[in-house]
């Protein structure tokens, strides 16, 4: 079985300004994080550049969305292009706020994570049912044709992480169990090696997203297939230091 690196992503959201952020970002600089852990902060777009020339590089930088076309009249979209210029090396696609509220499907998703793969940026693809999805059973119905959308436009899966985010714990204060973390996840990984591959099952990084703390992340650290976190709201607190370390 493949060694699987942990990976902690702390998305900001529409979060900080340049005061608070140069304060976070000097905290995280010096803070003891966990050498094997690779650690991705995703930050509001028009801080990309300020936050790629601020934090150590050590901590990775992601956008929090992209487009799926390279350039273009698309008024206020980015492309992958601009975000590499960033120095950014990371892009977030499929985040359930995403899909919610602005409306994204399956389908221009999967454009996204196409577009941002070929122009060479990592991947973070989100997946996750909502409260009433889970309450019908329809878990494992909703998150295995979210994956399939992604995995049809993956080539190189090295380039990507899989964040399981149940919606119903995103910015609530719920958190789904370890259990219910772990059979997700554990779901997931068989659906990838029935329909992707052994090697992909093995290697790909699933993580989990849904109002991670400082109280809840060892025991969900300590799950088999559990590879990491999507932080949010605590990201931008000191507590995301512990989430980093987690598993140290």
């Amino acid at each position: 079985m493949a060694s699987r690196s942990f990976f902690v992503g702390g998305n900001w959201k529409m979060n900080g300004n340049k005061e608070s952020l140069t304060e976070l970002m000097g905290s995280l600089n010096t803070a003891n994080l966990q050498e094997e852990t690779e650690v991705v902060c995703a930050v509001p777009s028009i801080y990309l550049d300020f936050a790629r020339s601020s934090l150590d590089p050590r901590i990775g930088v992601a956008a929090q969305n992209c487009y799926k076309v390279a350039k273009g009249a698309f008024t206020g979209e980015i492309s992958p292009a601009m975000i590499k210029d960033c120095g950014a090396e990371w892009v977030v696609l499929g985040h359930s706020e995403r899909r919610h509220v602005f409306g994204e499907g399956d389908e221009l998703i999967g454009q996204k994570v196409a577009h941002a793969l070929e122009s060479g940026l990592g991947v973070i693809a989100c997946i996750g049912e909502t409260l009433a999805e889970r309450e019908a059973g329809t878990t494992e119905e909703v998150v295995f044709a979210q994956t399939q959308v992604i995995a049809e436009n993956v080539i190189d899966w090295g380039k990507v992480v899989l964040a399981y985010e149940p919606v119903w714990a995103i910015g609530t204060g719920e958190t789904a169990t370890p259990e219910q973390a772990q059979e997700v996840h554990e779901k997931l990984r068989a659906w990838l090696r029935a329909n992707v591959s052994d090697d992909v099952a093995d290697s790909l990084r699933i993580i989990y997203g849904g109002s991670v703390t400082a109280a809840t992340c060892r025991e969900l650290a300590s799950q088999g297939d559990v590879d990491g976190f999507l932080v949010g709201g605590a990201s931008l607190k000191p507590e995301f230091v512990d989430i980093v370390n987690a598993r140290a």
